[in-house]
Formats: structure tokens, C-alpha cells, sequence
């Protein structure tokens, strides 16, 4: 079992940014010419992170960029990590199982 889940993750984890024409950091503007930025290419969790503020602030050009840095795999893989981690410090802010906070902040009733 944690063969494949460690197979999934190096997947996941070795997954590149999409190719764009406008180079490495597709759209978005290099922070200087020559930079490291610039020529460092997005990883999945920075990707999943710009994708979900950008789904709160309902910024479909954001939305539509973040998701172009990986593939849909690992986008979702990030996504989900972020949500784990968001749950679990919201639980210990609130000094509360992770599983009361997930029902309460999806609106569901107490366990």
C-alpha cells in the first residue's frame, strides 16, 4: 500500500510545468532579465496555493494561469495538501479535531 502511495507522490512531485511560449514562467512577468525567477519553473505547490486564493477572489485569469504551471494531476495533488494543512492549523488555532473543523467550515452537522 505505501509502495503506491510513494509512487504516486514521486510522480506527482517530479511532474514539470507545462511548456509555454512565453518561457518558463508562461504569462507571467519575469522579475528581472536574467533572474532565477524567471527561469525557475512553478512547483506544484506554489501553483495550488496561487490557484486557491485565486478561486476565493473568483480571479478566473489567475485561475486559468495557475493551473497552465502543472498538470491537472498535480495541481489537485497540491490542492489537497494545502486543504489538509489548512484544516489542521485551523484545528489547533481553535483547539479542535481536524474533523469538527472540515464538517463545520463544509457546513455539515457535528459528528
Amino acid at each position: 500500500m505505501f509502495d503506491t502511495i510513494r509512487k504516486a507522490g514521486a510522480r506527482l512531485f517530479g511532474a514539470r510545468s507545462t511548456p509555454s511560449p512565453d518561457g518558463p514562467g508562461g504569462s507571467r512577468p519575469a522579475a528581472g532579465k536574467g533572474s532565477a525567477a524567471a527561469k525557475r519553473p512553478h512547483n506544484l505547490f506554489e501553483a495550488a496555493a496561487v490557484y486557491v486564493s485565486a478561486r476565493a477572489e473568483d480571479d478566473q485569469d489567475r485561475i486559468e494561469e495557475a493551473a497552465g504551471w502543472v498538470s491537472p494531476e498535480a495541481l489537485s495533488f497540491g490542492v489537497n495538501e494545502l486543504a489538509c494543512r489548512a484544516v489542521v492549523a485551523l484545528a489547533r488555532e481553535r483547539d479542535e479535531s481536524p474533523g469538527t473543523v472540515a464538517r463545520a467550515l463544509l457546513g455539515l452537522p457535528a459528528a
